[in-house]
């Protein structure tokens, strides 16, 4: 129904049962949204937005050829970051300690080597590789690159909000959908199918078995792109889609070298310093006992055979040095230093 479409647009709830369905009253409906609308305001919180519409010139090029090429898009930031490598990093929004630490890492890795990391502002990985990217870009990294399901103009999740603001005001953000434009359940694959298309690679950090991950790896295969996969802990429900992916042929990533080598960027000589204290006697046993899943206290004991003071202590040094971090019960490996 165009008035209900219409309701929405102009953001009055109760526009569609007010209008009816004469043209009078259709007239009056938008003199008193015009009348309520301050046009200078929404100018400037909208004046930044360049709408790039399929075949005009500044529609981004990596879309222009793919399979399934918005019709129109709204671009917030510089568009030059297009211009180099590219890599999507994604994964699940409910990522372990592990699996945030690795995307951060990538971002930063892959954003120092020049590639402008693509992802979905979503919380979790996306979010964590986007970080690793902007931290890079302070020392002159890549700019990264989200593609969001609303409207430049509806943060979603709110939490990222100041995610949100970096990305655009230092790389580039991307949406199909108008200004305005709510994140509908709907909009989310058809989001993952344009970060899928701006990538020369794709790789998944930490999946589920299904989800919005997998849906952007079918729509890489579809375009030929090449999709790569962090392993992870063979228990770890957080793991089950990469592990699988890489169990299927997907190139197994351990560190940004992987990506880069994948997509023919000569990796940079710049050997990786650990500044954490060496763990040594009881605190080397505990984190060689925790490995790369969360266990408690108990489990720990059980692992090491050390009584509880002894672990208590060692799990207190590890925690002060960074090497492992607490989450109610659970204690978990941190795989580099925090960021």
């Amino acid at each position: 129904m165009v008035v209900g479409r219409l309701g929405r647009v102009l953001g009055h709830p109760g526009l569609v049962q007010r209008m009816g369905p004469d043209p009078a009253s259709l007239a009056r409906a938008w003199k008193v949204a015009a009348v309520g609308t301050d046009v200078a305001a929404r100018w400037v919180a909208h004046a930044a937005v360049t709408v790039a519409a399929r075949g005009a010139a500044n529609y981004p090029e990596p879309l222009a050829t793919d399979l399934e090429p918005p019709a129109v898009v709204f671009q917030l930031g510089s568009t030059t970051v297009l211009d180099r490598p590219r890599v999507a990093v994604v994964g699940t929004r409910r990522c372990t300690r592990y699996g945030h630490d690795v995307a951060v890492e990538l971002g930063h890795d892959l954003a120092a080597a020049g590639v402008a990391v693509v992802s979905g502002l979503a919380l979790g990985i996306d979010g964590a590789a986007h970080r690793g990217a902007l931290e890079a870009g302070g020392g002159g990294g890549a700019p990264p690159v989200g593609v969001v399901a609303s409207g430049l103009d509806v943060v979603y999740p709110r939490r990222h909000r100041d995610l949100w603001q970096q990305v655009a005001a230092t790389g580039l953000l991307l949406s199909e959908c108008p200004l305005g434009s709510s994140p509908e359940g709907w909009r989310f694959p058809a989001r993952n199918r344009v970060i899928a298309a701006l990538a020369d690679a794709v790789v998944v950090v930490e999946s589920p078995g299904k989800g919005g991950s997998m849906y952007t790896v079918e729509q890489a295969l579809r375009r030929d792109v090449p999709v790569l996969a962090v392993p992870g802990p063979v228990r770890s429900p957080a793991s089950a889609g990469t592990n699988h992916l890489i169990s299927e042929g997907a190139v197994l990533v351990r560190d940004a070298t992987d990506v880069l080598i994948a997509i023919g960027v000569t990796p940079p000589r710049r050997p990786r310093t650990d500044p954490r204290p060496t763990a040594t006697g009881e605190a080397r046993t505990v984190l060689e006992a925790l490995g790369w899943e969360p266990a408690t206290l108990d489990q720990l004991i059980a692992r090491t055979g050390l009584a509880l003071g002894p672990l208590s202590v060692a799990v207190a040094g590890l925690e002060a040095d960074g090497w492992i971090s607490r989450s109610g019960p659970w204690l978990e490996r941190i795989s580099g230093p925090a960021r």
